[in-house]
């Protein structure tokens, strides 16, 4: 993201007002949904997987695979400089978790186990995006 485009910031009731509840839980609370029940962790569709809070596009389909955990996984984001990275020690784990850069929302984490060319695999929640198809 270039340094001179401002961050989204709103308060609890503006997003709460724009997000379902398991979007506000997982996006604004740092949630998870559980594994195999999201609408996007078996999705094959074409397109570019925008954050739902703030429209940012953040992974493009063709970086998707099947990681085997539950969630929608990339490789990597559509431009590194739409995501951060924060050190995460919650529930006696370190962990690195990913943020929308725009919005602050949390998305999910990254772990070093994914495929080539990275080795990276961005678990991310369903609910924390919203894929817009490809145009055909």
């Amino acid at each position: 993201m270039a340094q001179d485009t401002p961050k989204i910031a709103k308060s609890e009731a503006e997003w709460k007002k724009q997000l379902s509840q398991d979007q506000y839980y997982i996006t604004r609370q740092h949630g998870t949904e559980p594994a195999f029940t999201g609408k996007y962790w078996k999705t094959k569709d074409s397109g570019m997987y925008h954050c739902v809070c703030c429209g940012e596009p953040l992974f493009n389909s063709n970086t998707k695979y099947d990681s085997g955990s539950g969630w929608p996984s990339f490789y990597q984001p559509s431009d590194q400089a739409k995501v951060a990275e924060h050190r995460d020690g919650s529930y006696g784990m370190v962990r690195t978790e990913v943020r929308c850069a725009k919005c602050d929302a949390h998305l999910g984490h990254v772990f070093e186990d994914g495929p080539a060319p990275t080795g990276l695999r961005y678990c991310i929640n369903s609910a924390a995006l919203d894929l817009k198809p490809e145009k055909k």
